[in-house]
């Protein structure tokens, strides 16, 4: 064990250090070798979607219900045996399934005009789905899903020749969201609390379908919003947990959900809730861009991160929420959302939306045995978002084609969205410069979470800095990790206190504190207080700098420090501890305060691979073996076209 020493300087690294983390590399990025020459190119924020200039309406009905016709005849001929990219997909397991393929498959119905001589067909073979799959599992968002189409093809006069008496009966026991609501106290049973939405939205549809009076569905309505008052507080956004501080892209979604569940069941969206819908409209458009990304942080994104914004903003539209310069340019984005699904996402090879291959990585949440499902839903998403732009008024209409010269005029290039104050702040603070949007998450991921990066506190941005899906802590993305002489391992992510933030001109910094570090190990995150961290990050036009300081409350044996970097960036070299890229979004990294660094090549090894793409190098710094009893000062700094 050595001595303290002053490692806020820049100290020669040594040369035995070098080797080893380069030998840690090699031995980390070997598992994969050779997959890079099968990867296409990294995400980058310069993407355009070719078809941004198309009204949306068309890009839904010349792209995305040939997807959906394709679908239903691979159903029809296949039945039990169907197959989607060698996914048995009716014995996946999927839990919303049965409910996606009818939501789906509704969609081609309505779709087609009332004398179409193919409707007849389409209706039998539709009801013969509905008699094949009534067996199948069917939980929770899959029952919403499933009253949703049946109350449109009632809606079109269409439910009796859909569905065969008998199935519908069985689906009238099977579709009740008393199956995940307790009786008579009204509890969710094992479910996050966001999902009282989607009991109240199934009891709303059962009412509309005849099946039972409004009684429960009243009361669902007061639990619904019960907790969205309680959790959300004075910022109007909701903790996706009871109280542990999870905010990601959902707790902006989930008032538009709420809005829509209002508008769907025929119930008027009151002026409380437009209110708070516009803060969340505000978000979608501090985050909006020319390439149709949209969220890039927190699980279960992929197209989602993009629907989310699509959402918020097509029934803020539809609600009048949006200003009539601001509905037009928000249908540019929104359009581009589209765009960007049907060229990025959708793999004409598969016959599908690709989550799962090309470098690209889902959570278990949304493994590739929901293939279909996703399909379906995605499909169901676009088209009923459409239908809101169309109401609003942009059937058909050409989107704005200066949809980057609106953004830079009139949406500030720094903003600080909280989410709550208290013992711990929760915040996402926006910084955008030129065609980059960086999104700095600062929550806490809570039970199951905590310790993936999708949820630390980092300056997401697309092609720039990613989360990794279900990645725990054994590589945290750009932040520091302290493993102790005693096994303890602890990094900065749960416990965030104090958030301050300024700007001036194009210029912006964030400041926060934490008492305590997050022990890892277990399924929630434990306060250990032997090291406090003090964390600014500073933003400015081509560059982010984050400075951790850390002070041990008494002396602390420290086996190793470390700092990793998964980068989209390739063509690496490695300058004493600068990182230089030949290609990519990223220009350099620098790190100050840790011994050596190296950098290797990821190959698209599988713990290396964002919802978006694989990255290409992996950064690695570390100081080993020393007596933390000073302050410590680690710093790097990212440069990017």
């Amino acid at each position: 064990m050595r001595s303290t020493r002053k490692l806020v300087t820049k100290p020669t690294p040594k040369l035995g250090n070098v080797r080893l983390l380069a030998a840690a590399l090699f031995g980390i990025l070997s598992l994969n070798a050779g997959a890079a020459e099968s990867l296409p190119p990294p995400p980058s924020s310069s993407y355009q979607p070719p078809l941004a200039a198309v009204p949306m309406n068309q890009i839904i009905q010349q792209q995305l219900y040939p997807q959906l016709e394709y679908l239903f005849d691979k159903m029809v001929a296949e039945k039990d045996n169907f197959t989607l990219d060698g996914v048995a997909a009716l014995k996946s397991n999927d839990k919303f399934l049965q409910g996606k393929i009818a939501v789906g498959l509704t969609h081609v119905l309505l779709n087609m005009r009332k004398g179409d001589p193919r409707l007849p067909e389409r209706l039998r073979q539709f009801r013969a789905i509905a008699d094949m799959t009534i067996g199948m599992d069917n939980q929770t968002w899959g029952i919403h899903y499933y009253l949703t189409a049946l109350y449109q093809l009632k809606q079109a006069g269409l439910l009796e020749q859909a569905v065969s008496p008998a199935t519908l009966a069985a689906l009238r026991a099977k579709l009740d969201w008393r199956h995940f609501v307790t009786q008579p106290d009204f509890q969710l049973i094992r479910l996050p609390t966001n999902y009282y939405g989607v009991a109240f939205s199934v009891a709303r549809l059962r009412m509309l379908l005849g099946w039972e009076d409004d009684s429960g569905a009243n009361i669902l309505l007061d639990k619904m919003m019960e907790h969205y008052n309680t959790y959300s507080g004075k910022f109007g956004f909701s903790d996706e947990t009871a109280g542990e501080g999870r905010f990601d892209r959902y707790s902006i979604l989930l008032i538009a959900e709420i809005c829509e569940r209002f508008i769907e069941t025929g119930l008027t969206v009151t002026r409380e809730l437009k209110a708070l819908l516009r803060k969340a409209a505000d978000v979608a458009l501090n985050i909006a861009n020319t390439s149709g990304d949209g969220f890039t942080f927190g699980r279960s994104l992929g197209p989602y991160g993009e629907t989310a914004a699509l959402e918020i903003l097509s029934v803020s539209a539809y609600l009048g929420v949006l200003t009539p310069e601001e509905k037009q340019y928000a249908y540019a984005y929104s359009t581009r959302i589209v765009a960007r699904y049907v060229d990025f996402w959708y793999n004409p090879a598969m016959h599908s939306v690709d989550m799962w291959g090309q470098g690209r990585r889902t959570d278990a949440y949304r493994a590739k045995h929901r293939i279909l499902g996703e399909n379906f839903s995605l499909a169901h998403q676009f088209i009923f978002t459409s239908e809101f732009w169309s109401k609003a008024g942009m059937e058909d209409a050409q989107p704005k084609a200066d949809l980057q010269a609106w953004l830079d005029r009139t949406r500030p290039r720094f903003s600080l969205v909280r989410f709550a104050q208290g013992q711990y702040d929760r915040a996402l603070a926006i910084y955008r410069d030129r065609h980059h949007n960086f999104s700095l998450l600062m929550v806490n991921g809570g039970g199951g979470q905590y310790d993936n990066s999708p949820y630390y506190p980092l300056p997401f941005a697309t092609g720039i800095v990613a989360g990794i899906p279900d990645s725990g802590a054994e590589h945290p993305q750009l932040l520091p990790k302290f493993r102790l002489v005693d096994g303890t391992e602890l990094i900065g992510a749960s416990y965030i206190k104090d958030i301050r933030s300024s700007s001036e001109g194009n210029q912006a910094s964030v400041s926060y504190r934490q008492d305590e570090l997050a022990r890892l190990g277990g399924k929630a995150p434990t306060p250990d207080d032997r090291i406090r961290l003090e964390t600014t990050y500073a933003m400015a036009p081509g560059v982010i700098v984050r400075t951790d300081k850390y002070t041990p409350k008494v002396p602390v044996e420290v086996a190793r420090a470390s700092l990793e970097f998964a980068s989209f960036s390739d063509g690496a070299t490695v300058q004493g501890k600068k990182v230089n890229f030949a290609q990519g979004d990223a220009v350099s990294f620098e790190v100050e305060g840790l011994d050596s660094c190296a950098v290797a090549p990821t190959r698209g090894a599988e713990p290396f691979r964002s919802p978006t793409g694989a990255m290409r190098s992996l950064v690695s710094c570390a100081t080993s073996n020393f007596t933390f009893s000073k302050p410590l000062t680690i710093r790097w700094t990212l440069t990017y076209r």
